[in-house]
């Protein structure tokens, strides 16, 4: 896959996807059944959110089982269901049938997801799950480092999205991130360009939302912890909007 200078070009619609995974980190937390992530769900379609995410772990730390499909019946919004590349979650996923399923890398001992997926190492095992998935009507895409090789993976794996992983931007300082930066917007350019819609999410924040945000080809950005984490202080509907306008008023 060659890369070439990118002309100019009109700024897609850009959505913004709420992980609502950490309102369930508290509920679990204490346990029982507050706080709710169905209810966070419902305050993030009355403020003007375009999707919901969420990550079935396989050792249910945040999101459970029967929170998919409440969060379903909740909203009208697309669910992205965050999920690794394993027959267990495959199942779940055919039987909620989300709007989207993003494969992510997934460790245990991780407190988060670490970097991207190596979709360029795994072809033959993402191969046939990804088949499934599309052959179901789930909107596929690759949680991934912004590299061409991975995204020549993408392409062989015939996925229509693939979400580019900001946390070294994010946790980046200086000329650092400035090439971090540069980096994403020439990886969304060539996403873009071979017919892959590019999205991207993990550590962004006020601070630092609003270049990834005019990377004009980037068509969503998933955000949760720090969403959460505001929520604390301003509550929820006011951190999700900020956000919006943040992202709004960078395209």
């Amino acid at each position: 896959m060659s890369q070439t200078p990118h002309p100019e070009t009109r700024p897609v619609p850009l959505r913004l996807g709420v992980n609502i995974d950490h309102v369930a980190t508290i509920r679990n937390a204490r346990g029982g059944e507050h706080p709710d992530p169905v209810r966070a769900a419902q305050i993030v379609a009355a403020v003007g959110g375009d999707g919901i995410t969420a990550h079935l772990r396989e050792d249910r730390r945040h999101i459970r089982d029967g929170d998919l499909q409440r969060i379903q019946e909740a909203t009208g919004l697309p669910l992205n269901l965050e999920m690794a590349a394993t027959e267990e979650m495959l199942a779940i996923a055919l039987a909620h049938r989300p709007h989207a399923a993003c494969i992510v890398p997934e460790k245990r001992e991780e407190r988060t997801t670490e970097g991207g997926l190596d979709a360029a190492g795994q072809d033959n095992r993402l191969a046939p799950i990804v088949a499934r998935l599309l052959d179901h009507g789930i909107r596929v895409s690759l949680f991934i480092e912004a590299e061409e090789r991975q995204l020549e993976a993408a392409l062989r794996l015939k996925v229509p999205v693939v979400e580019f992983h900001t946390g070294e931007y994010a946790h980046a300082t200086g000329e650092e991130r400035a090439r971090e930066l540069r980096r994403i917007a020439d990886m969304a350019a060539l996403a873009a360009k071979n017919g892959i819609e590019p999205h991207a999410g993990h550590g962004l924040t006020y601070d630092n939302v609003q270049p990834i945000a005019a990377i004009p080809q980037i068509a969503e950005l998933n955000i949760g912890h720090y969403l959460v984490g505001e929520a604390v202080f301003v509550g929820l509907e006011q951190a999700v909007r900020q956000m919006r306008e943040l992202m709004d008023d960078a395209r």
